[in-house]
């Protein structure tokens, strides 16, 4: 597989449609027909100035079986998820602000504006804030993602409160959530992919 050699692959290069295998072509075009509407609807680029994806989609292309199964998992949380979507985003910011990945904290500032979260809070809790301006469960939610993600541990009080808002079903999809974008922030991480600037993307 080559690439256009930018930096936005971190350390791989771009993958080039013309030289994917066959399940690589699979995924390649589901995520077009998935993740490209998402983005564009969210106001993140998902693919490069010359159409290449970026982001954790091009590392996604080197292991299509188990990035496609991945992407499986993502869409069912999503879709049978007991959170909000307001929450699933705190959640997700709060996540990429631990790891301090670039491109999961670009693409999901986006995506939790198009949830409804005003660009200040947005901005705070990609800063690994908890904005005041949180309802009382986002904050919930906030604070036991932070204490999981930064001791791996939940202490009492944080989980009786996630507890109180959430029950066990909520608690249970919210850990699900933590450790997919976990995942996402890893390989982001690992090749250090960056966030795309104006100039490199459409």
């Amino acid at each position: 597989m080559s690439g256009t050699g930018d930096a936005l692959g971190g350390r791989l290069p771009l993958a080039d449609r013309s030289t994917m295998s066959e399940s690589q072509l699979q995924l390649y075009d589901r995520m077009t027909k998935s993740v490209v509407p998402w983005s564009e609807h969210a106001g993140f680029a998902s693919k490069s100035s010359d159409g290449q994806f970026i982001g954790p989609f091009n590392p996604a292309l080197h292991s299509p079986i188990i990035c496609g199964s991945f992407l499986d998992f993502q869409a069912c949380e999503e879709e049978n998820s007991s959170l909000t979507p307001r929450v699933r985003q705190v959640v997700i910011l709060a996540v990429g602000a631990v790891w301090q990945s670039a491109y999961e904290l670009y693409a999901h500032s986006a995506v939790a504006r198009s949830a409804g979260v005003p660009d200040l809070v947005v901005r705070g809790l990609a800063a690994g804030e908890m904005p005041g301006e949180l309802s009382t469960a986002e904050q919930t939610a906030w604070h036991f993602t932070h204490q999981l993600t930064t001791r791996r541990r939940v202490e009492q009080p944080a989980y009786d409160q996630a507890h109180a808002h959430f029950g066990a079903q909520g608690i249970t999809d919210m850990l699900s959530l933590i450790g997919a974008y976990q995942t996402v922030c890893g390989i982001l991480n690992a090749f250090e992919i960056p966030a795309p600037d104006e100039s490199e993307v459409p």
